[in-house]
């Protein structure tokens, strides 16, 4: 049996390895991307970034209202209110200095107070030039690294040292997608194969890394591994049938920031297999270990009986599952769909609309591969518990 889960997750593993050598750019090719974007030769710069630097501050001074007329100043948005923000440059090359520039007094804009760490956006030029500089946003590092020093704690306790793993495991999923999802995609590589290559190589790394190497993690991989095939499959017939142009705000920047163009449709696919795969793989592996304790509590059990008893347990949760995906994706859309409430618009509109229904079928094909993973991985733990626990090396592993 053993040698039979090696046979068949192999194919996958040189789909993987394939994957790795046809996508995957050359550093200096992606190198050449991001210096293009970030300095607009292809048209335009990054959004809010294009050709400019970050720079670091603290706000000294947030004057009141003015009408954002002062020809030494920036104007963020003229004929309307501004605040007048006097901020001290915390690093760059006029570090030490006070610059003053305008915010946007609007409803939906930050409000700047004293002592506030800030960002600002530096065009180049003369440093001490306040024309140079433009207010973009607060600076955020210091809480989000102490939230993720609790996380990372709270994970280790618990878990001790698989807690310690799965950490680990987190930090290559954080390297697949910054070492070859992002810049394969940014140098024009087709997004599903992206995906599904990203998505393969995370489960044959992370799973054993975080559960061990046996054949109880060998189960769950092929389960995910085939659930996520079929969630590819769905999303692309779907997302055809459904028109989905994958057109959004940041979409559409991104396809006037990239040169050789951007498959707007195939990102949406990629983003839909790479959210399924986070919940998926929690799916299986949580299928495939009821299955073993099921099994350890009664070696006796028929295939039928350990079947139906895991399958109890993987009905209660699938249906949590599907109602995590459908509020995850709803909060996320959350401004959205306020929006749509407030515009009066019915129901059929609000899912029909090309952002909802993006979402949709997001949701809907994520469960649908979410339902199909539990008998999938359950029939295949039950064979594979079996016939392990009746080899000569006996315990199941």
């Amino acid at each position: 049996m053993r040698r039979l889960l090696a046979v068949l997750l192999a194919p996958f593993a040189l789909a993987v390895l394939a994957g790795l050598v046809l996508l995957a750019p050359s550093p200096g090719e992606y190198a050449a991307v991001v210096e293009g974007a970030r300095t607009g030769q292809s048209g335009q710069g990054v959004p809010g970034l294009g050709g400019q630097t970050p720079v670091n501050g603290e706000v000294l001074r947030a004057a009141g209202e003015s009408d954002c007329t002062d020809p030494n100043l920036p104007s963020p948005a003229p004929g309307e209110g501004c605040v007048a923000v006097t901020v001290r440059l915390t690093d760059g090359p006029a570090a030490g200095t006070t610059v003053a520039t305008l915010a946007p007094a609007s409803p939906g804009s930050p409000r700047f107070a004293v002592g506030d760490p800030v960002v600002l956006s530096w065009a180049g030029g003369d440093p001490t030039d306040p024309l140079t500089y433009t207010l973009v946003d607060f600076q955020r590092g210091p809480p989000l690294l102490l939230l993720g020093g609790m996380f990372a704690l709270a994970v280790v306790l618990l878990g001790r040292w698989q807690g310690l793993f799965a950490l680990i495991a987190l930090g290559v999923t954080l390297g697949v997608l910054a070492v070859f999802v992002l810049p394969a995609l940014a140098t024009g590589s087709p997004p599903l194969p992206v995906a599904l290559t990203a998505c393969g190589l995370i489960v044959g790394v992370v799973l054993p890394l975080t559960h061990g190497l046996s054949a109880r993690t060998a189960t769950a991989a092929l389960g995910t591994l085939a659930s996520l095939g079929l969630i590819g499959v769905l999303a692309l017939v779907f997302a055809a049938a459904s028109r989905l142009t994958g057109l959004g705000e940041e979409a559409s920047e991104l396809a006037g920031v990239l040169e050789g163009g951007l498959d707007l449709r195939g990102l949406l696919l990629a983003g839909v297999v790479i959210g399924a795969l986070g919940v998926l793989d929690d799916v299986t592996v949580t299928q495939t270990s009821a299955v073993w304790e099921l099994h350890r509590a009664n070696p006796a059990a028929r295939l039928n009986d350990l079947y139906g008893s895991a399958m109890r347990v993987g009905r209660d949760h699938v249906a949590s599952a599907v109602n995590t995906l459908v509020l995850a994706y709803a909060g996320a859309a959350l401004p959205l769909l306020l929006l749509f409430a407030l515009a009066g618009r019915g129901l059929g509109d609000l899912l029909t609309a090309e952002d909802v229904a993006q979402e949709v079928v997001r949701t809907l094909v994520g469960s649908i591969g979410l339902v199909a993973s539990v008998p999938l991985t359950t029939v295949l733990a039950a064979v594979v518990v079996r016939a392990v626990s009746s080899s000569p090396r006996g315990e199941p592993a």
